[in-house]
């Protein structure tokens, strides 16, 4: 699907369990710097979206656009292929965790360049998600799906980053991004968990459910935790997650 149908059909609720984790807004406000007007492309909820600054929405979705919390940044309907900003018109453009719904991710990330001299993008290691335990042990199908996206690393290419800084993934993250409960494998059986993971409500159900009841018989007989005993000593862990940083002059 792209993202506006996607996300208008799965949204419902999405807020509940995206929630800013203040560890990754810290990274998204050091690399915004001092950018005082910042366009935010693909929007979503606005998680990550910073306060006491100049913030414009943009945001295919309705449902997505409908959630987002009072008092939040005046949000339009665009796609990031067509943006409809002037050439410079902002200080700062922010993208997070949204390319790889993109229709046309190379013509976003140019259009993201023209609006903005700074780029702010957060995206992940494709290849480190399909390697995931989740989806490695229960759900391959997943894998197929993500090393069709755009990775971190072509993000950071296609933009001549200046930067690409890890972002690990605490234990207790409270954004439910899909690999934020790699040591609290129980919160995926739980419906509302799965449906705020694009990776998951975009994979065939049946899969999908063939995994959760899967990973439900480990857990009960506790193979899951003899399996994954490293995992459970880490305080975070590298899912792959990169905030790629991009500066071009004006």
């Amino acid at each position: 699907m792209a993202g506006t149908e996607l996300y208008d059909d799965i949204g419902t609720g999405y807020s509940l369990g995206r929630r800013t984790d203040p560890r990754w807004m810290a990274a998204v406000l050091a690399a915004l710097g001092t950018a005082r007007s910042i366009a935010d492309v693909g929007a979503g909820t606005g998680s990550y979206e910073p306060a006491g600054r100049t913030v414009l929405a943009l945001e295919p979705s309705v449902e997505m656009i409908r959630q987002r919390p009072p008092g939040a940044a005046p949000a339009v309907r665009a796609v990031a292929e067509a943006l409809p900003l002037r050439d410079d018109s902002v200080d700062a453009a922010l993208a997070v965790l949204t390319v790889h719904h993109w229709t046309d991710w190379r013509a976003g990330l140019a259009e993201l360049r023209r609006i903005a001299p700074l780029q702010v993008v957060l995206a992940y290691d494709t290849r480190r998600h399909a390697e995931f335990w989740f989806v490695r042990d229960y759900v391959p199908e997943i894998a197929e799906l993500e090393l069709t996206r755009p990775s971190a690393a072509d993000i950071a290419d296609e933009l001549g980053a200046d930067s690409v800084i890890p972002l690990p993934l605490p234990w207790d993250f409270t954004d439910g991004v899909f690999p934020a409960h790699w040591r609290r494998p129980a919160a995926y059986l739980d419906p509302r968990v799965r449906r705020a993971c694009s990776a998951l409500a975009q994979t065939d159900p049946a899969a999908v459910e063939r995994g959760v009841r899967d990973l439900r018989r480990d857990l009960d007989s506790g193979r899951w935790h003899e399996r994954h005993r490293d995992l459970l000593g880490l305080e975070e862990w590298d899912a792959g997650f990169r905030l790629v940083v991009a500066h071009r002059d004006r």
